[in-house]
Parts: structure tokens; sequence; C-alpha cells
């Protein structure tokens, strides 16, 4: 997990290096602004502004393919009907994920020096793991490898959502009095925002059954796999605009990184230790010999745990603050 100051709504070249090379955010669209003209499509995609519209994206290709063309994609038509319905809807899903779960303000202390040796341990332990998995794996250690991943995508949320009030109230209880009142008017924001999530992940499952009951009850042949489509896409789209707030809500712990400072380094340790004893718990050693099962199990935790144990030290020394709050010192 990382932590940063940089600002996802910077228009592109505004000042010097505040968000450079990066797109609106929600709602800045309607203000009159246009996007810059020969700019590429996929630029859009990395920035934190809109997607590009339906028409926007297929323009080009329009215009390039003749005639003739155009039939290969009469033997693909479903998988083309199918990116024109879900591109849309994920499209929507997005922005209004972005408008709900906004993080207003500023984030707070920022170090780029901490970012950049977070993003270098990520992709260390990025390459450390498929080197295991290509010199020791076999074709089930591979798809177990990427069961390993789907379930730390579905339950980190779910585990910042525990873990980070059991670390707020550590930290309440080692900080000063003086610390306390400011921290309090933090939590807030940050179970509202939890709440909503809560919200969201549990319509789906709700939304799902509801879909099942209502598909199938309509008979008549066209008029029934319309109702059918229909209600499947609304869960569909929840679905999607819970994908499209996760990353906020993993990244911020639900704004909770705004109730001290240290909170971003100390839950990012606790949550890694919970996700390896999670996934030896549930998929067993990885591959090897002793020695490289004992690295992959330790290494990555003990890695992280370094690494954020080096930014509380350079919050302490750099920017005075310590586990009793902002401006104190141990």
């Amino acid at each position: 997990m990382t932590y940063g100051d940089q600002n996802p709504f910077s228009w592109p070249g505004q000042g010097q290096g505040q968000g450079r090379g990066q797109w609106p955010g929600p709602g800045q669209w309607q203000q009159g602004q246009q996007p810059q003209r020969g700019v590429p499509l996929w630029q859009r995609f990395r920035g934190g502004g809109e997607w590009p519209t339906l028409r926007e994206l297929v323009a080009p290709a329009r215009r390039a393919v003749g005639g003739w063309v155009w039939l290969p994609v009469v033997f693909c038509l479903w998988p083309f009907l199918l990116f024109l319905g879900l591109y849309p809807m994920a499209r929507s899903a997005r922005r209004l994920a972005r408008r709900v779960f906004v993080v207003p303000g500023p984030r707070g202390i920022g170090d780029r020096v901490v970012l950049r040796v977070q993003r270098i341990r990520g992709w260390l332990a990025l390459a450390a793991g498929f080197t295991v998995l290509a010199v020791y794996g076999s074709p089930d250690d591979w798809s177990e490898a990427n069961d390993q991943w789907e379930l730390r995508l579905v339950i980190t949320p779910w585990l910042v959502l525990v873990t980070a009030p059991v670390v707020v109230g550590v930290l309440f209880r080692l900080a000063g009095p003086t610390a306390r009142p400011a921290m309090r008017a933090q939590v807030r924001p940050a179970v509202l925002m939890a709440l909503q999530y809560v919200g969201a992940c549990t319509a789906v499952p709700v939304l799902l059954w509801l879909s099942q009951q209502v598909q199938g009850s309509v008979q008549v042949l066209l008029v029934g796999q319309l109702v059918d489509i229909l209600a499947l896409a609304v869960p569909v789209w929840v679905l999607m605009f819970v994908a499209f707030a996760s990353p906020t809500v993993v990244r911020t712990a639900f704004t909770m990184d705004r109730v001290h400072a240290v909170f971003p380094p100390v839950l990012t340790v606790v949550l890694v230790w919970e996700l390896a004893v999670i996934g030896l718990a549930i998929g067993g050693l990885p591959p090897g010999p002793l020695w490289v099962q004992l690295c992959s199990i330790v290494g990555g935790p003990a890695t992280v745990t370094a690494v954020a144990w080096w930014e509380v030290h350079r919050l302490r020394t750099r920017f005075g603050v310590s586990l009793r709050g902002a401006g104190a010192r141990d």
C-alpha cells in the first residue's frame, strides 16, 4: 500500500510538478473545461479525469475501417455487443465512485522518497514471486497464485474495515491529550465512507439474488431475454462501482489516514501480516526448498515492516511527528 500527496484532479501542465499530464476530476468537464486536442485516448485512461465516451473510443476505428473490413465484426458480434454494453456501464460506475468516495483537501504529509522506495519494494517483491514460480512452480502453483491474488483483492477492503478501527484505537491511546480532538474530528468522515462502502458491497449479493428471482419469471421469448439482461445489468453495475471504489478505500483506509500521520505505515504492517497468515492458511506453503519457502512467507511482510519503520522514523526526524501526535517528539 502506498500513500502520496499527488493530486489526481490536477489539470495537465498546471504549475511546476502539480499533476503534470493528468486530467481534470469529476465535474470539471461541465465547467467549460475541455480536454486538450491531440492527446492520445490511452492517456485519458491513465489520468484522474473521466474516461473517453464510447463514441470517442470507436471514432478512430470507424473512420479507418472500410465497408468490407466490418465482415470480421459480424463473426464476433457478441463480444463486440458485450463491449458496447459494458463500457458505458463501467464508465458511469467509475464516475460515480470517484464522486462518492472523494478525498477532499490535502492528503497530509507526503514523502516522495518513501513513495519511491515503496514502489521499488513492490516491484522487487513481484519479481521475486514470479522467479520462484518460474523456477520451482508447477501449473497448479500458477493457478494457486492466481487464486491467492484474487482472494487478496476481495478480502483486503474487508480487512481494512476490521483492522483500521483497531489501529485507530491504539493510536488514540498512545496520542497525547492535545492531539486527540483533532484526531477525533477526522473519524466521522471515515465512518461515513466505511458505511457507504459496506452498503455497496452488501447490495451486490442482494441484487444478484433479486436478479435470479426475476430471471425466468417472464416466459415470452424476446421480452424474457431482455428482462434477464436488465436484471443482471444492475448487480453488474454495482459490482463495477465497488471495484472502482476499492482502490480509494484501500489506499486511504476510508480516509482514516488523516486521523494520524503514522496511521498508514502502522496499518500497512498489520495488514501485510494478516494477509500472509491468511494466504498460508488457505494456500499452504509456496513451492521450492525450505529456505525458499521461508523467504517467500516471511520476506514480503518483513520488508514491508522495515520500510514502514523507516517511514515512521522519517516522520519523527524530518516532520516532528510521533505516536503521541503531530508536533510531538518521543
